[in-house]
């Protein structure tokens, strides 16, 4: 079954790779996906992490949502050997998370992980206004998001959200068993699924529309957005991995998503293969709607109901540099399409990007120098994640409560 989300050649992403910046990319590859290559990807659209969405059916839907919560913690917490009376849904579920892959590189999710500190506030800024808001041109991908009423909760709960779990799982060691980047990953893979058999139960959710909500092969995208786009974003920032650097975080984001309930086999471990899998799929994506666009226009107005900026000015400012950014990543064929405006601020990303090249050329060539500014950006991408939750938090409180 081919379900109606499945357009090829898309309309918009078609212009993206042939006009606009996925054009270099696309020049990497020897060979361009056919349409038998990319059509044999679509029962992907109808497979999903089948062992967290057992979780959630035979735990969360028997015992209650904060049951369920409260036992998945105090595993998380003790370790499965010292949570007694565990249901096999659960066991199934950890033992498959904590099992090393043969494959795993430690050395490499090392590389990988600290390439990502080091990029800084540049690296935050390449995955909201490229990764992210380039992803609302997509209307399939995001159709989970408005079952789940996430326009309705607005942008700042999933930026919020989003830049928890990046710096969380970016951490040294973050990924071990019994760290926060490991945990975190586990409570997502879960919410994913709650979403995913929520929808399915209880809307008129239509899979031969939509396929299955947060799919296989969307969760392979998305992937996609934190590893090939990301980089992307940061080459045309200033900002180059060492040849080591790009091998680690194409091999740290495989244990992510390897974490996150995809199948590794489908996780590319390359640069060219990861341009070929986000040809793949973008260019079989329809078009941006009117939810796809009201979800990017909450995105680009997010910073005037910013409560960590004092004044009114300051927010117009922001959303005028983030506007930039994303003409700057996007293109102007892609921000029209989504509906978002130009910015007075173009200039800008320009001057960010020289500014970057200085460290950058230094910390490729010399491990200290690599190291330092890894540990010195990091810190300002904590803080970046503590105003951002302390931010978040603020609007939720001043949220009238209905009983």
């Amino acid at each position: 079954m081919i379900p109606t989300r499945f357009v090829f050649p898309s309309p918009g992403f078609q212009l993206y790779w042939s006009e606009g910046k996925g054009r270099k990319l696309l020049s990497e590859l020897d060979t361009i996906p056919s349409k038998g290559d990319i059509e044999s990807l679509i029962p992907l659209l109808f497979e999903c992490d089948t062992l967290a969405d057992t979780v959630i059916t035979e735990l969360y839907f028997e015992k209650g949502f904060h049951a369920a919560t409260a036992l998945i913690d105090d595993v998380l917490k003790n370790g499965i050997e010292s949570t007694p009376d565990l249901p096999p849904c659960v066991l199934n579920f950890f033992d498959s998370l904590v099992a090393i892959p043969s494959w795993l590189d430690q050395e490499k999710v090392a590389i990988g992980s600290e390439f990502c500190r080091r990029s800084g506030v540049t690296g935050m800024i390449v995955l909201r206004n490229y990764s992210l808001m380039g992803g609302y041109e997509s209307a399939a991908i995001n159709k989970p998001l408005i079952y789940t009423e996430s326009l309705k909760k607005g942008a700042a709960k999933r930026i919020a959200e989003t830049t928890e779990f990046w710096v969380n799982i970016t951490g040294e060691n973050a990924l071990s068993i019994q760290n926060i980047g490991f945990k975190h990953i586990v409570k997502v893979r879960l919410m994913h699924a709650y979403a995913r058999v929520a929808i399915q139960k209880s809307s008129d959710w239509k899979k031969e529309d939509w396929g299955l909500p947060i799919n296989t092969w969307d969760m392979v995208a998305t992937n996609l957005g934190f590893s090939i786009i990301y980089l992307d974003g940061l080459r045309v920032m200033g900002i180059k991995p060492t040849k080591a650097e790009e091998e680690g975080l194409f091999h740290f984001w495989k244990y992510v998503g390897f974490l996150l309930g995809i199948p590794p086999q489908l996780i590319p471990a390359s640069r060219k293969e990861a341009i070929a899998e986000i040809y793949k799929w973008t260019i079989t994506q329809p078009p941006a709607d009117q939810d796809t666009k009201a979800l990017a226009n909450s995105l680009y107005l997010e910073p005037l109901g910013a409560t960590y900026l004092k004044y009114q000015w300051q927010r117009r400012m922001v959303v005028g540099v983030n506007l930039a950014y994303n003409s700057y990543f996007l293109g102007k064929l892609t921000s029209n399409t989504i509906g978002i405006p130009y910015s007075k601020w173009r200039f800008y990303p320009y001057i960010v990007n020289v500014l970057n090249q200085i460290p950058n050329f230094f910390a490729v060539r010399s491990e200290f120098f690599r190291k330092a500014s890894a540990k010195r950006r990091r810190k300002k991408q904590e803080n970046i994640k503590k105003i951002m939750l302390v931010g978040f938090h603020s609007i939720m409180e001043s949220v009238p409560k209905h009983d």
